[in-house]
């Protein structure tokens, strides 16, 4: 004999069923699209999930790291054009110089509505291909000292196309993985992304001056990545994919920007991640001026400088500020950060009498390594903010998430900043040290910025940001 349940809200409950059967299969189509995905569904993700977003992560990574190649390019070749024959001034140098951050900082902003537009896969493939233009555009305007100073910012400002790369490969590896994910994947994307300044660096200086005059090996500095983009561009038309799911969040964007703590984290992004890529991209012109006599060390027949290791040390740090956050609070190891920031300036501006290359370049990598873990700390305090301010309407994690990229995209200008101060104080005072004295100055305002708003904050909350 059957029972039946008499209560009516029994009638109206429907069977209990199993996390695979909530989620339906994976369905792939043409032009690798899949539909159906959802990686919080712990059967998909075991099963087919993981695996696919893992290939996606890898080739990321890999386009990424050329878009900071890319992106730093001329922050090492300008170093090499007085001794190819070109005649240009100061000013013109730093302009070459930050050119790239400020047009890469400006297309994050669109860069990361492109993945819901086209597809994740579909936009890695365009986005490696416009590496090409300031690649092979370099090659050729370096060849020629003869080249107007117009049209070499022209191509400068198409290496920009690299800085943008960060926002869009964020934004698409950010639908493939679980929220308990997330952290870690993003993670390895920006900081494998951020070492493409460093490698650049290294490698540049090495190609250009292995064999022969560096006049004759200059456009080899953009040459030589042609095939890596290539590499880049076969392995996402092959091995990534699209996801139908990844939909922009115009609405989150929009309710994002009213939020003062966007401004407030968008300030402090400048102090952090600006200096990293700031100081990463001037660094080599720096370590010129200042040690005119030191050309690097010897690598068989190439020389190398040592400005790498600034963008490297910084790369590195990065995924620390984050564990650092984790344990002890965002606002702490901001602070933290600041300060030796703060400190490593004024070492510099103390110690530049001694005209010692070990010390200056040991106190530029205090202020590098403290940057990067202000990076990590900074980018940790975001969600935990947006959580907190959440009154209804938007959820905090749409929010967030969209407050990420608008604040990464704000935090790049500071690229083009750092340098064009610099240019300014090298050319009105003759000198770097005002304006290392004005960056000192802004870490204390930084620090105390964080202090007011986020320790205040905190304490009202009773929660560590």
């Amino acid at each position: 004999m059957t029972v039946t349940d008499p209560r009516p809200e029994a009638a109206a409950a429907p069977p209990a069923v199993t996390a695979a059967a909530e989620a339906p299969a994976l369905e792939h189509r043409p032009g690798r699209w899949i539909d159906n995905w959802n990686p919080e569904n712990a059967t998909q993700w075991a099963k087919e999930g993981k695996a696919i977003a893992s290939r996606n992560l890898r080739w990321s990574i890999f386009a990424e790291f050329l878009g900071f190649v890319v992106w730093q390019l001329w922050s090492v070749v300008v170093v090499s054009l007085p001794a190819a024959g070109f005649q240009l001034d100061t000013g013109q140098i730093f302009w070459l110089i930050s050119m790239p951050s400020l047009v890469g900082a400006t297309l994050r902003i669109p860069y990361t509505f492109m993945v819901p537009r086209f597809g994740g896969r579909n936009w890695t493939i365009v986005s490696a291909a416009l590496l090409l233009i300031p690649s092979i555009g370099l090659a050729i305007a370096v060849s020629n000292p003869a080249t107007p100073f117009g049209l070499l910012l022209l191509i400068a400002a198409f290496a920009g196309f690299g800085g943008g790369n960060f926002a869009s490969s964020m934004a698409n590896i950010t639908f493939f993985y679980p929220a308990a994910q997330k952290g870690y994947a993003l993670g390895l994307n920006a900081a494998g992304g951020n070492l493409g300044a460093s490698v650049a660096q290294f490698v540049v200086p090495i190609v250009i001056t292995v064999g022969a005059a560096a006049t004759l090996n200059l456009p080899l500095a953009g040459l030589i990545w042609v095939p890596l983009i290539i590499v880049a561009m076969i392995g996402a038309y092959f091995r990534m994919d699209n996801l139908s799911n990844a939909k922009s969040d115009i609405t989150a964007s929009l309710a994002a920007l009213k939020e003062p703590h966007l401004w407030i984290m968008a300030v402090l992004y400048i102090g952090t991640f600006g200096s990293f890529i700031g100081f990463a991209g001037v660094f080599p012109k720096l370590l010129a001026d200042t040690f005119p006599d030191f050309k690097g060390i010897a690598i068989g027949t190439a020389t190398v400088t040592l400005a790498f290791m600034g963008a490297l040390v910084g790369s590195l740090a990065r995924p620390y500020g984050g564990k650092l956050a984790d344990r002890f609070g965002g606002t702490v190891i901001t602070m933290g950060a600041f300060t030796v920031m703060g400190l490593g300036i004024l070492s510099v501006i103390l110690t530049l009498p001694m005209q010692n290359f070990a010390v200056f370049l040991a106190c530029f990598l205090v202020l590098f390594a403290a940057a990067g873990i202000g990076n990590g700390s900074t980018y940790r305090m975001i969600p935990t903010i947006f959580t907190l301010k959440a009154n209804g309407g938007i959820g905090a994690q749409r929010k967030a998430a969209a407050a990420l990229g608008l604040i990464s995209a704000i935090g790049a200008y500071g690229g083009f900043f750092i340098p064009q101060l610099l240019g300014f104080s090298k050319t009105t005072f003759g000198s770097y040290t005002p304006a290392l004295g004005w960056f000192a100055l802004a870490y204390v305002a930084f620090l105390a910025i964080t202090a007011s708003v986020y320790l205040t904050l905190s304490k009202k909350s009773g929660t560590r940001i």
